[in-house]
């Protein structure tokens, strides 16, 4: 009866995880297939790939019609490697500060940190598109970075925090016994332990950034313009008809990178999320 049992729970477990899967991966697999299919064919229903072709992706690649893909995705990189190298560098030392040191006010400035998080983006859209209008920002990197710095940081820090507050301090007193002065135990002891929160932090970070659009569709220009935006108004060789299958091809280019990159380092990212969630 035990053993039974166990076997259904397995069966469960892997059926829920297999509809999670199909779920999550089904519209990523169909952009695949129709991204390698020729346009001609681009509504097929046929759930595998077929007249296969690398057109789309030259389509894709090459700078006519006002396209320019490489181009947005060097934005893409250049403005999520400074979101979030800036964002992880402040949020190391406010982490570190909210989970080490006491002082008045501490829980108060936690709270307005993670309520920063709960505004919605629609809502900053009018003040910041009429700030950086006034101080001639608009097609700048740096309006694009300083809100995603605001939006990415809450995560950071909260992040941070919990696993921060879960390191051995005994092991950063052992290291000012020795000697080493505050700064020096918190960059030789206890910053390497943080690694693996470190290492999640980046790379959602990174991967939020990547992905964000409805700031950066008012506040960039074409010569500063991200991948999401270069996508939304790709255009194709007749301007009467959307490129659907371009756009496929596109959105394989920039999506494939962000996978192979959580496959790669899934273990990280999960150790670095569930870090601080048991107390010993």
């Amino acid at each position: 009866m035990a053993q039974r049992k166990r076997r259904t729970q397995i069966l469960r477990t892997y059926l829920g995880v297999g509809f999670i899967l199909v779920w999550g991966l089904a519209p990523f697999y169909w952009m695949v297939v129709t991204a390698f299919r020729d346009y001609r064919y681009t509504f097929n229903t046929t759930p595998w790939p077929t007249h296969v072709t690398f057109d789309n992706f030259r389509s894709a690649l090459t700078p006519r019609a006002g396209n320019d893909f490489m181009g947005a995705i060097i934005n893409s990189l250049i403005i999520g490697a400074a979101t979030t190298a800036i964002a992880l560098l402040l949020g190391i030392f406010t982490a570190y500060a909210l989970a080490r040191l006491d002082f008045r006010g501490k829980y108060v400035v936690t709270g307005v940190i993670l309520g920063a998080a709960m505004f919605p983006t629609v809502s900053l859209v009018t003040p910041l598109f009429q700030l950086f209008t006034d101080i001639n920002w608009i097609g700048t990197y740096q309006a694009l970075v300083i809100p995603n710095i605001s939006f990415v940081l809450p995560l950071t820090v909260y992040t941070l925090t919990s696993f921060f507050g879960d390191l051995p301090w005994e092991l950063e007193e052992a290291a000012r016994v020795d000697g080493a002065t505050r700064a020096q135990a918190f960059r030789i002891i206890m910053l390497p332990l943080a690694a693996p929160a470190l290492f999640t932090t980046a790379i959602l970070a990174f991967i939020f950034t990547w992905n964000e659009f409805l700031l950066a569709s008012l506040l960039s220009n074409r010569s500063t313009e991200p991948v999401t935006v270069a996508i939304a108004r790709f255009s194709g060789d007749n301007p009467f008809a959307q490129p659907y299958s371009a756009i496929m091809a596109a959105g394989t280019l920039v999506t494939i990178p962000l996978v192979i990159m959580v496959l790669i380092f899934q273990r990280r990212i999960v150790s670095g999320l569930t870090a601080g969630g048991v107390k010993s």
